[in-house]
């Protein structure tokens, strides 16, 4: 597949999401055995640019080991280069995937001031980091405005990553789209830490408005787990609208299209608080994984909450009688443990044990 271009891959794959999806997979099973710069270019990067579209063997146009002197120090090179016109596009400089790129950027920073290349690429095979000079013309930022982890891909990133490939490459409408995406990625970061762990400051910004007394240390450290709470149910309840608008939107076209259909009665019932159940749960999950790879299925025994509706994936089963409300969790071997819970509330205690279920099948 990795030596096809990448317009007769998606012919075969009808999709340039699958095509990607298929590779991270690649990259996960692979990533272990690589333990060099140059078996990971050969592993992971070329083969990620051939699937973009780009001729990999032809050095006018995927140019190994390109010239980037700079100044008085010649003969320094960077990995690749995606040239046009003889010109370069981009710069791409690797490291092995078993290093950590944070403390190679300055390489990268170098070659970019020499050369008319409006894009450079830091990369280890997995993460993959987009820089360009906003800031200041001819000089790279510090920043990326697009980091992308191919271990860990989600949809949005597989489009950002879309607009490199040959076909559809266009550096200006890049380059004008490329503060926002930097500076909303480093807003959804700060976001982030702030929805794990509220730091003093927001937890105070957040009481600007809600609160007149004093906001000592005993206040704000009372007040932090009640932020943090508030934040997840908010977040939650967002996604849960969201999905229910979704299903609704699809029920009322089912409805529309499809003539009624008398079916006999099922001694499986669905009920209200499983299906709030499924809505918390996927909230719960929802920065990890794909809302939609998050299905129920009802059975006459149990509630089960796959991922991506298979079987072999539970990520838990729930029991939701009147008198004991029970919440199981498979361990590694597939071996559920029970846990009671008083109510649905409780699913929110075990947030990091379902994440923990998703990623054994990411």
């Amino acid at each position: 597949m990795y030596g096809l271009p990448v317009t007769q891959c998606i012919g075969k794959f009808k999709e340039f999401n699958d095509v990607i999806k298929q590779f991270s997979e690649r990259i996960l099973s692979l990533k272990d055995t690589i333990t060099t710069e140059e078996s990971t270019k050969m592993s992971l990067v070329v083969p990620l640019f051939q699937l973009l579209g780009y001729d990999v063997f032809n050095p006018n146009e995927f140019c190994p080991e390109y010239i980037a002197d700079v100044g008085i120090k010649k003969g320094e090179k960077v990995d690749y280069a995606i040239l046009e016109n003889g010109q370069p596009n981009i710069l791409v400089e690797c490291k092995s995937c078993s290093e950590q790129l944070d403390k190679h950027s300055s390489q990268l920073f170098r070659y970019f001031g020499t050369s008319p290349a409006k894009f450079g690429i830091l990369t280890n095979g997995i993460i993959y980091r987009f820089y360009t000079d906003l800031e200041e013309s001819n000089k790279m930022d510090l920043v990326p405005f697009l980091e992308i982890d191919m271990a860990n891909l989600k949809d949005s990133s597989i489009n950002e990553l879309k607009k490199f490939c040959k076909d559809n490459f266009d550096k200006d409408k890049i380059f004008s789209t490329a503060e926002e995406l930097k500076y909303s990625s480093q807003i959804k970061n700060i976001l982030t830490k702030q929805f794990e762990s509220p730091t003093e400051d927001f937890v105070r910004f957040i009481l600007a408005d809600i609160y007149d007394g004093q906001k000592n240390q005993r206040i704000i450290e009372k007040f932090t787990p009640v932020v943090k709470r508030a934040f997840s149910s908010f977040v939650n309840e967002i996604v849960n609208s969201k999905i229910s608008s979704a299903l609704a939107d699809d029920y009322d076209k089912d409805e529309e299209s499809e003539p009624e259909i008398k079916e006999p009665a099922s001694k499986i019932v669905t009920t209200e608080d499983e299906i709030e159940s499924f809505y918390i749960i996927r909230g719960l999950l929802a920065g990890i994984v794909p809302v939609e790879d998050i299905v129920h299925r009802d059975t006459e025994s149990y509630f089960g909450i796959l991922y991506k509706d298979n079987n072999r994936k539970p990520i838990c089963r729930l029991n939701l009688d009147a008198r004991n409300k029970q919440l199981l969790i498979p361990d590694a071997n597939k071996k559920f443990e029970r846990i009671y819970i008083d109510s649905l509330n409780d699913l929110y205690k075990y947030k990091n044990r379902l994440i923990e279920v998703v990623k054994r099948y990411m």
